[in-house]
């Protein structure tokens, strides 16, 4: 089956792209700058100026949500960059060795996740200064479970095949095997994880400058337009609706693109 005949791939991958070059373009398409404040047109309705209203300092919506779609897909992907790495050291050494270390790395998982991911990730950036770095790192190293969890299970079933005992009697190290060998063979489901994983992370990253303890205004991002949007949520529609249909348009995007590739890799 081809991504075009995969129609919900092909639709996922559209937007995924789009938002993609959003993103990379930001300064070249937006209108304003995102910190630019027009006195004269504080909480103007959707129009021809200003397409998506302005805010309550008169800054242009659109070109704020133009640069929150580079903030909220940078986090999505450097904290399942860092989840993936993680999941991938800590799974294939479970897979491959198995006894105490697949136990030690087992409990090591299970224990991680008997936290509420959420309320773990609120604990930790209520301690730490509330920057997109600091979001980027907390998020990835606390959902890394599920692609160690992934890799662990494809390793286990793996490496009692021929091709894996033929390289051991050839007298390939460990590390060979691993590498070359059998995350090659392990790596699609944990591709498919992790593209579910960026649309996780960007929602958590909504969730936490919606609680105003993520990225710190006036750099724009969806969730915190989002929060300066309750003030106002009677008399300026726009500074909600626009903002929630991006994080909406953004996750089924991303969840199509993985639901697709799962069709795509069978």
């Amino acid at each position: 089956m081809s991504a075009l005949d995969n129609k919900t791939l092909f639709w996922g991958l559209f937007f995924v792209i789009l938002l993609s070059l959003i993103a990379v373009f930001a300064q070249f398409i937006s209108p304003y700058a995102y910190d630019t404040i027009d006195a004269d047109n504080i909480l103007q309705p959707p129009s021809a100026g200003h397409i998506f209203g302005t805010d309550q300092l008169g800054r242009d919506v659109l070109s704020r949500m133009i640069y929150g779609t580079r903030i909220s897909l940078s986090v999505g992907f450097i904290a399942v960059g860092i989840a993936t790495f993680i999941g991938i050291i800590l799974g294939s050494m479970a897979g491959f060795y198995g006894g105490f270390i697949d136990r030690a790395i087992t409990i090591f998982i299970d224990i991680m996740l008997c936290f509420p991911v959420f309320f773990l990730i609120l604990a930790i950036v209520a301690l730490l200064e509330p920057n997109i770095y600091n979001i980027m790192i907390v998020i990835g190293l606390t959902s890394w479970m599920g692609q160690a969890r992934l890799i662990r299970a494809e390793i286990l079933s793996l490496k009692e095949r021929d091709f894996i005992l033929a390289e051991k009697v050839l007298g390939a190290s460990n590390q060979r095997i691993i590498f070359f060998h059998l995350l090659p063979n392990a790596v699609g489901p944990v591709i498919v994880s992790a593209i579910l994983g960026i649309a996780g992370a960007i929602l958590v990253e909504s969730g936490l400058s919606f609680l105003g303890i993520g990225i710190q205004p006036p750099t724009p991002s969806w969730g915190n337009i989002l929060s300066e949007a309750k003030s106002t949520l009677g008399i300026a529609w726009w500074l909600s609706v626009f903002p929630g249909l991006a994080i909406f348009i953004t996750i089924i995007s991303y969840n199509l693109v993985g639901e697709g590739l799962k069709k795509y890799l069978r």
